[in-house]
C-alpha cells in the first residue's frame, strides 16, 4: 500500500525584515516631552509666584499664614482671612454640589427614560460652557434677593441655635458664596459621575439582581459601591475648581477681610482679593503680598490633590467595587 506524500510544510523566510523602531521611539520621547512640559509649566509658574512673592516673605515669614490683618495703608497684610474664605466657599460647594451632582449621574444612568437623557445631558453641558461673569450677575440680581428674603430667613428661623445660622443677614455672604461655586461645579460632578457610573459592568448589576435585589439595594451595593473611588475623583475635581473661582465668588461674596462664624456673614477668598486689589497695588510690599497670596492659592491647590491622591490609594486598597 503506497502511502499519500506528507503535506508540504509552507516553507519560513530564513529571516524576517526588521521594522524600523525610529517610530517608536520618536512617540516615546514626544509623549515623554509632553509629560515634562506639564511639569515644567507647574515648577515656572511657582517660580514666578515665589520671585514676586521674595519680599513679603522676608518682612513676613510665616506669620503670614496666621495674621488676619489686611491694611494696604499701613502696609501689614495677612492671608488668614482669605484661606479661611476659599476654604469655607469651597467646601460648602462640595457639600451642596456632590450630592446633587451624583443623584442626577444616578437618575441619568439608572433610572432616566432614554429619550429623557440626552436633553438633559445637553442642558448639563451648556451650563458648563456658562462665562463666571454671567452667573456673578444672576448671583447678584436674582439669587442674592432670593436668598436674603426666603431662605437665609427661614435657616435663621430653623437653625439659628447654632453659630453657623446667627447674626444679621446681608445677602452677599459666604454662603452666599458657596452656593454660587456649587451651581458652577455642578456639571463637572455630574458629567464625570456620569461617565464612571456608565463604566460600572453591568455584570454588577445582574448578579446583585440574581442574588435578589431590589433596585436601590443593586445602585447602592453593586453601583455606588463599584464607582466609589471614581466618584471622589469627580468631588476633588470639583475641589479644584471651587478654590480657583474667581469672578462669580467676588461679586456675591461680600468681599470682606474678616473671620466670622456666621456663614450669613461675608468674606473673601484667595481668587477674588488677588482680583480685586492687584490693580490697586502701588507699593513694592502691596504687590509683592498679593503674590504671596497667588503663591499660597497654589499650593493649597497642590496640597488638596496630593491628599486626594493619598486617599484614592486608600480607597484601592479596601477592595471597593465587590459585590459581597
Amino acid at each position: 500500500m503506497i502511502s499519500p506524500p506528507a503535506a508540504a510544510s509552507p516553507s519560513l523566510p530564513a529571516s524576517l525584515p526588521e521594522s524600523p523602531r525610529w517610530p517608536d521611539n520618536a512617540f516615546r520621547w514626544l509623549t515623554l516631552g509632553a509629560a515634562l512640559t506639564i511639569v515644567a509649566l507647574i515648577v515656572v509658574v511657582g517660580w514666578e509666584l515665589y520671585a514676586g512673592s521674595r519680599l513679603s516673605l522676608a518682612k513676613f515669614g510665616l506669620g503670614f499664614l496666621f495674621s488676619s490683618e489686611w491694611n494696604p495703608v499701613t502696609e501689614q497684610f495677612g492671608a488668614l482671612p482669605f484661606i479661611f474664605g476659599t476654604l469655607v466657599s469651597s467646601v460648602l460647594a462640595i457639600l451642596i454640589a456632590v450630592p446633587l451632582g451624583v443623584a442626577t449621574a444616578l437618575f441619568l444612568t439608572e433610572m432616566a427614560p432614554l429619550k429623557m437623557r440626552q436633553p438633559v445631558i445637553m442642558a448639563i453641558e451648556m451650563l458648563a460652557a456658562v462665562p463666571s461673569v454671567i452667573y456673578g450677575l444672576w448671583g447678584v440680581f436674582v439669587m442674592i434677593p432670593w436668598l436674603r428674603d426666603h431662605l437665609f430667613q427661614w435657616l435663621k428661623h430653623t437653625l439659628g441655635f447654632l453659630p453657623l445660622f446667627q447674626g444679621p443677614i446681608y445677602g452677599v455672604s459666604m454662603l452666599a458664596g458657596g452656593i454660587i461655586v456649587a451651581i458652577m461645579i455642578l456639571p463637572i460632578v455630574t458629567s464625570v459621575s456620569r461617565e464612571i457610573l456608565r463604566s460600572v459592568p453591568n455584570l454588577q448589576r445582574e448578579a446583585a439582581y440574581a442574588l435578589g435585589a431590589t433596585h436601590w439595594e443593586v445602585i447602592r451595593i453593586a453601583v455606588l459601591s463599584y464607582a466609589k473611588r471614581g466618584i471622589f475623583g469627580a468631588a476633588i475635581l470639583g475641589l479644584g475648581r471651587a478654590l480657583g473661582e474667581t469672578m462669580a465668588v467676588t461679586m456675591v461674596i461680600g468681599n470682606s477681610p474678616h473671620i466670622k462664624a456666621s456663614l450669613f456673614a461675608p468674606g473673601y477668598s484667595l481668587a477674588s482679593v488677588i482680583a480685586n486689589e492687584f490693580s490697586e497695588a502701588v507699593t513694592d510690599n502691596y504687590l509683592s503680598a498679593l503674590f504671596e497670596l497667588a503663591l499660597v492659592l497654589l499650593v493649597v491647590t497642590i496640597l488638596v490633590n496630593v491628599v486626594a491622591q493619598l486617599m484614592l490609594r486608600t480607597f484601592a486598597g479596601s477592595g471597593s467595587g465587590k459585590v459581597h
